[in-house]
This record gives structure tokens, C-alpha cells and sequence, in this order.
């Protein structure tokens, strides 16, 4: 579980991203945007309905520790939650999961941008992640609480139209004749991509 330092971006607008997030100790109070003391900058492509939180699994770290020779601590990942045991690239968009006191929503993998790259010194690393396809998961607020490191993440509800992130991620990205695949899980998408996903699965 992961709170946020401010990363300088030189010569660019925006000039500071929100991505390195620091491990924190204790319950951490989540309200309806997110983990206290998270702090997303860029509002146009971070944060806001549907992408309050963000999680990746330890296990896709793992992936990425041993192909690039290095430590990931939680938090590199511009995580919010590190999760172990969950398959995060199977999760159902719409899923439900109670963490803590906190009831939070599947709703989208996470598209990696060129601050991610930046932020891990790794050039290529946009169209390595994508390649990969373990994007980690962006979750919606629906109940508020606390959590804390060590919470048991349990699945309380999971629709059956089986849109996973990973459909998902290869629809939006390498494989865009998936997309109306998707279409069953349009109404859990984070409220900035439905239109715009909506419309081009009317175009296929």
C-alpha cells in the first residue's frame, strides 16, 4: 500500500508526476477519491471516476524483477495496492472487492505512458509492458473504509460476461478488432473512457 512523492518532469507540462509512490505503515483512510495522501497531478488522464485506486500483483512485478535485473519495491509500479494471490490480468471489469472496510470495482487496465518509462529509466519499457500485457488493475471507490497492508482482498461479487483486463488491454492497445468483445462491461468503465470506447465498438 502506497502513498505518493512528486517526480519533476523537466521540460514538460504537467512539470511533476504523481507515479512514485512510497510504501506507507498503518490503516490508510480511502474516501470517495481515492487513498489518503495519494496525490495524482495530471487530472486529464489520472485519477477521477473509476481510476481512484490502482493495483498490480506481485507476481507480474516478479515478471518484470527478473527480465530486468532489478528491485521493484511496492509502489514502483505507480501502484496504490501490491497484491498477491489475485490474477489482476483475469479480473472480471465489474468485479467487486472488499478490502478492509473498503468496497472497490474493477474497471480498467492501466495504459502505460511515456512517465512510466521515464520514471524507471527504461526507454522502451511503454512498448515492453504492452507487449507483456500485465497491466495491473484501476478500481472504482464504491464504499469507503480503511485498509492496510496485509488485508485480505476478497472477491464479493463478479459478473459473468468474463470481459477480463486482460481482453480489455489487448483490445485498447496491440488488438483492436477485440473490442466489441468488450462491449458487456461498458457500464463499469471509468466514466473518461466510456463514450470514447463505446463509439469505436459502434465503428467495428
Amino acid at each position: 500500500m502506497s502513498g505518493a512523492d512528486l517526480l519533476p518532469l523537466p521540460d514538460r507540462r504537467p512539470s511533476r508526476s504523481g507515479i512514485d509512490k512510497r510504501p506507507v505503515t498503518g490503516r490508510v483512510a480511502v474516501g470517495p477519491l481515492g487513498l489518503d495522501g495519494d496525490v495524482q497531478v495530471n487530472g486529464r488522464y489520472h485519477g477521477g471516476d473509476g481510476q481512484q485506486v490502482y493495483a498490480y500483483a506481485q507476481e507480474d512485478a516478479d515478471f518484470w524483477i527478473a527480465e530486468l535485473g532489478r528491485e521493484l519495491p511496492p509502489g514502483r509500479f505507480g501502484e496504490n495496492l501490491r497484491t498477491t494471490g489475485l490474477d489482476l490480468t483475469g479480473a472480471v471489469i465489474g468485479e467487486r472487492w472488499r478490502v478492509g472496510t473498503a468496497l472497490l470495482e474493477v474497471t480498467a487496465p492501466r495504459i502505460p505512458c511515456a512517465n512510466f518509462a521515464r520514471f524507471w529509466g527504461e526507454p522502451q519499457l511503454v512498448k515492453r509492458f504492452t507487449a507483456h500485457g500485465a497491466p495491473g488493475a484501476y478500481l472504482r471507490v464504491l464504499g469507503t473504509g480503511g485498509i492496510g497492508a496485509g488485508d485480505a482482498v476478497e472477491v464479493v461479487e463478479r459478473p459473468d460476461h468474463g470481459v477480463t483486463i486482460g481482453l480489455t488491454f489487448r483490445a485498447w492497445t496491440t488488438q483492436k478488432h477485440l473490442l466489441p468483445e468488450t462491449a458487456a462491461a461498458l457500464d463499469a468503465l471509468p466514466e473518461r473512457n466510456r463514450a470514447k470506447v463505446a463509439a469505436k465498438i459502434a465503428a467495428r
